[in-house]
């Protein structure tokens, strides 16, 4: 099959390298597929010449007979794949809310869509839908940071300071912590993609003239809980990451007050791919997951979730 491939690409560019481009192999292949097929039959195919390649009355015989149901497995094909890419999608995640939230709840999507296939591929924290890209992305930050993408509000906005239990529980010994004001005082951790997160947080919680001092970064959520959990400091951290390890008691949340900020994380797509069918199932099923979240449940599906 391959042989006769080569050699109709050739009949109808008139060039090896030509039918080379065009089937993505080398130029040698191509010859060397055409002399295997003129082998078999004991003929000559085509006829080479300095300027274009040139059917023999064997070949054109052979093209006029193959052309047909050539053409009519290469559109079968066609179809297929273009029937199995609809149930095909490529996502990337940020890692910690694929692998602490993301993950453990895709059995039920799986469930409810046997059909649909999901891959995860590397995640881009600039993710611009360029060049190769995934279908859909799940990111972090503010609405305003895609403004040519469709994105809608999955969670993360919910935010609370953690610490080590040990931490909190001299704090309070000492009859400190009565105030979220006196968190300045402690050695305060951050993620680096978010370091305003603090401020933010110490302005809702009604410190408006905070200035905080940030201690030490990490790049990573799992890290920083980490950090927290060897006593380093204290963070502020989405509470949908965290909240295992708070029902655990391997980190506590000292002052867990009603708060939220703008950054969160969405799920953004090109939207020429809104109709995508996986993509479509996929987003139904996430806002619907999401929605009885506690998180999101306590807060309600506020008018910051972006409509299409």
């Amino acid at each position: 099959m391959s042989e006769l491939h080569a050699f109709a690409a050739a009949a109808r560019l008139g060039s090896f390298t030509r039918a080379a481009e065009h089937l993505c192999v080398t130029q040698g292949a191509i010859s060397r597929a055409i002399a295997r097929l003129e082998s078999h039959f004991g003929l000559s195919l085509l006829q080479r010449n300095a300027h274009r390649l040139t059917l023999t009355d064997a070949g054109r015989q052979l093209l006029d007979s193959v052309a047909g149901p050539l053409a009519a497995i290469e559109n079968a094909s066609a179809a297929l794949l273009t029937r199995d890419r609809q149930h095909h999608l490529t996502l990337s995640a940020v890692p910690t809310l694929a692998s602490v939230w993301l993950v453990p709840r895709l059995p039920d999507f799986h469930r409810r869509y046997p059909e649909v296939r999901l891959d995860f591929v590397p995640y881009r924290r600039d993710e611009d839908f360029s060049g190769p890209a995934p279908d859909a992305a799940i990111l972090a930050g503010t609405t305003d940071r895609w403004p040519g993408l469709q994105c809608d509000y999955v969670i993360g906005r919910e935010m609370v300071p953690i610490c080590h239990p040990d931490r909190a529980r001299a704090r309070h010994e000492a009859g400190r912590w009565s105030e979220p004001a006196e968190l300045l005082e402690e050695t305060l951790l951050y993620h680096t993609t978010a370091p305003a997160n603090w401020q933010h947080w110490l302005w809702a919680a009604g410190v408006p003239s905070a200035a905080p001092t940030l201690s030490k970064g990490f790049d990573q959520v799992s890290i920083l809980v980490q950090a927290v959990k060897a006593d380093m400091g204290v963070a502020v951290l989405q509470r949908c990451l965290v909240r295992d390890e708070i029902a655990a008691g391997r980190v506590v949340a000292p002052f867990d007050l009603p708060i939220r900020l703008t950054r969160g994380y969405f799920l953004c797509a090109p939207r020429e791919r809104r109709d995508h069918p996986a993509f479509a199932q996929f987003r139904a099923w996430l806002l619907a997951t999401v929605a009885e979240d506690p998180d999101v449940a306590e807060a309600g599906r506020d008018n910051l979730q972006d409509e299409y």
